[in-house]
């Protein structure tokens, strides 16, 4: 747990000397923030925010959230290198119309919905490890995940995204956990789904017209 607490503190510093340095930029910032709000909207509904209620609802909230910080720093991480990696390859205005098609695609992901499939059964692991490894295991090949790789494209950037990404999910579960176990409350899931959607598609739609237009000039 010390170690997470220090792996926790360094993930803030981080955050903190991005939107401060002058040397990262505006662009920098704009992957930042375009990636924490991606990944909230995504987020709410999602069978990873199911799952995180889940837990809390067995288990201590403290103790559900280092986990799913832990399994999200790790597998963000692999997914903003391998959105990064695709960019030596193939040429930008591939990956521009790609992930804009991706987030649409996203978005008619979000209308669906996702729904638990035993992730959260006990193991014989400490909570903690139980949370972490379901969490990650659940998180792979997710729409939050799979954006992540589409933003880390689009943006041709690591840490930014993995920031802003990692920032969201923590903020979109630590809300359903806030409303849904704290306050008893149920997240009114039906407008969110529709307005991330929305948010997704039209975004996906804009990327497009931007990667035609310039691949035509």
């Amino acid at each position: 747990m010390a170690f997470l607490l220090i792996l926790g503190s360094r993930f803030l510093s981080e955050a903190a000397f991005l939107l401060d340095s002058s040397e990262h930029g505006g662009i920098s910032l704009t992957a930042f923030l375009t990636s924490l709000s991606f990944v909230v909207l995504a987020e709410m509904g999602d069978k990873t925010q199911l799952l995180a209620m889940a837990f809390a609802a067995r288990y201590r909230w403290r103790t559900v959230m280092w986990g799913v910080f832990a399994a999200t720093v790790l597998n963000h991480l692999f997914a903003v290198a391998a959105g990064a990696y695709l960019t030596r390859f193939v040429p930008m205005t591939y990956i521009r119309i790609a992930a804009g098609i991706s987030f649409i695609i996203f978005g008619l992901w979000t209308i669906r919905g996702d729904q638990l499939n035993g992730e959260d059964r006990v193991s014989r692991y400490s909570p903690f490890w139980t949370v972490a490894i379901a969490f990650f295991m659940a998180e792979m090949g997710d729409k939050t995940q799979l954006a992540t790789i589409a933003l880390a494209a689009q943006f041709n950037t690591i840490l930014p995204v993995w920031l802003g990404t990692t920032t969201g999910m923590m903020a979109a579960d630590g809300i359903g956990i806030i409303i849904g176990i704290v306050l008893g409350k149920k997240i009114p899931e039906r407008a969110v789904k529709w307005v991330a959607a929305v948010v997704f598609i039209l975004f996906g739609l804009f990327g497009l017209y931007e990667a035609i237009s310039r691949s035509t000039m």
